[in-house]
């Protein structure tokens, strides 16, 4: 079975009474690729790597103060709990740093992570309007969606009216009449 993502990534980290929520913004994603790469950024939680493990979550929590408090909590304790803990939620956010695919698209040729996070900001600011700062704190996925919510991928949809029009003529069900019209009068106008 494969894991479905949430519709609003986030994960929350448990332990001895403290909790902390991270998300996996565009600004944590291009942070900390930037600062550590995506492999050490997978293994961290495995490898135990205390150093990383903080990283990851004082950038991704969005209130620095109660990430630094959640840290802090772990002054003098065995920190094996703790290790436990972080584990499963920190590979799902790690994993949330990368948009999800989009089944119906294409591959593409394959893009460093840092060109990625640069065209996604891209898109967020450039093509959907959002602010700067709205982009930053959107996760990957969320403004990959939003741009095929409003875009779409590229397929044209069929018109469900059309199509049924069209068998009832005994024509191909797919065949787009009103675009044929479209592009005859594009062309008897020479454009």
């Amino acid at each position: 079975m494969r894991h479905q993502r949430p519709a609003y990534e986030e994960v929350t980290i448990a332990n001895g009474g403290n909790t902390v929520t991270l998300r996996p913004t565009l600004r944590a994603a291009a942070i900390l690729e930037a600062r550590h790469g995506f492999p050490a950024l997978f293994r961290a939680p495995f490898d135990l790597d205390v150093t990383t493990i903080s990283d990851i979550i004082l950038t991704a929590c969005s209130d620095r103060q109660s990430a630094a408090a959640f840290l802090s909590s772990l002054l003098g304790k065995p920190l094996f709990p703790f290790f436990m803990a972080v584990r499963q939620p920190l590979a799902d956010l790690v994993s949330m740093f990368i948009p999800a695919p989009d089944p119906k698209a294409g591959t593409g040729k394959p893009m460093p992570w840092p060109e990625v996070y640069r065209a996604l900001y891209r898109i967020a600011t450039g093509q959907l309007g959002w602010t700067p700062e709205s982009a930053w704190n959107a996760t990957p996925t969320e403004i990959a969606e939003a741009y095929i919510g409003r875009f779409g991928t590229g397929e044209k949809q069929s018109d469900p009216e059309q199509a049924a029009q069209n068998e009832a003529l005994g024509l191909d069900p797919e065949f787009d009449r009103a675009g044929l019209r479209a592009l005859k009068a594009k062309i008897s106008k020479g454009n």
